[in-house]
């Protein structure tokens, strides 16, 4: 005699149901949040996510499966998933656990912090990011599926993948494209600092300890370095409009306005804003701007960025 299970319309013989035939067959485990495509194969949602990052068909009869991926409507197989929660409920907490250990593990921001290996950022200043590449959509994806919406980013360094500086980005907004590509809208968070280099699932990590000043403490100093950084202040602004009008504009359009003056340049671990905005839209060397992103001293930045305003003032017609 078989015992029978009533479920959403259905009989299930209990004794028939074998665990085997409810894995998913990109992860061999027991199938997580179960998704069906239009050509009805089955998987874990996340599986299948990473499937259609590089290939927009079925993993299993390679059917094409650009519609569903242009949609992105990943909705969960409700009978299946009851099924799974009702009859193998010992196994379904096994595998939920195992979930909540990757996600927690995915959601360190100082350990295995994913690293996008692209460009300088900077504290407070905008960074938009076309992404395509498949390692860096799913990275992308485990940012916002975690909830922390950050990552590092790096430049390239040939002996090392990437620099050992950065600068953490947040992630504001997402626009995903039809065919899988994304436009992300980031802005600049903490510095930092590598400690160690990884590698998971084809992007590249990190150990990183986060940067801050050094403060200040004695007060004719910190009134020395106010007047420091007020006329580097005042000169920064007499070259930014003095700038001819296409480049003022195109500055304007990618990084917006220049800062207003702080009265309290102490106030971030990160310094006056101004700044980093200056290091960002000045022309120069990468290497050069990589090596002010990781002083601790504010005076000492200042000074670098004032060289390099007195330099391009001094040239004609700049």
């Amino acid at each position: 005699l078989f015992t029978f299970t009533y479920l959403n319309k259905y009989l299930f013989p209990e004794d028939l149901l074998d665990p085997n035939e409810l894995e998913c067959s990109l992860c061999m485990r027991l199938f997580y949040e179960p998704v069906t495509t239009p050509c009805g194969h089955t998987f874990c949602k996340k599986c299948l996510e990473r499937c259609l990052d590089h290939t927009p068909q079925c993993p299993l009869c390679k059917e094409s499966l650009k519609e569903y991926l242009a949609c992105r409507k990943y909705m969960v197989t409700t009978i299946l998933e009851t099924l799974i929660k009702q009859h193998l409920s010992q196994e379904y907490a096994e595998r939920t656990k195992t979930h909540m250990e990757e996600t927690r593990e995915l959601s360190d921001l100082t350990k295995n912090v994913p690293i996008f290996v692209c460009t300088m950022a900077y504290p407070t200043v905008p960074c938009p990011l076309h992404v395509f590449e498949p390692r860096y959509r799913l990275m992308i994806r485990r940012c916002m599926d975690t909830g922390t919406r950050q990552f590092g980013m790096c430049i390239n360094d040939p002996q090392n993948s990437f620099s050992d500086y950065g600068c953490m980005l947040i992630i504001r907004s997402v626009h995903f494209l039809p065919d899988g590509r994304s436009v992300v809208d980031t802005i600049g968070g903490k510095r930092f600092r590598v400690l160690s280099r990884g590698m998971k699932d084809g992007y590249c990590t990190a150990d990183i300890e986060h940067l801050e000043d050094s403060r200040v403490e004695d007060t004719s100093e910190l009134e020395k370095l106010q007047e420091l950084h007020d006329e580097v202040y005042e000169q920064a602004r007499a070259w930014f409009q003095n700038l001819k009008i296409h480049f003022h504009n195109q500055i304007l359009q990618h990084f917006g306005p220049m800062p207003e003056r702080e009265d309290d340049i102490q106030a971030t671990p990160n310094g006056p804003a101004c700044c980093w905005w200056l290091l960002a839209v000045l022309p120069i060397d990468p290497r050069y701007q990589l090596s002010v992103l990781s002083m601790t001293s504010l005076k000492e930045r200042l000074v670098k960025i004032q060289h390099i305003l007195t330099y391009l003032q001094s040239i004609p017609n700049n």
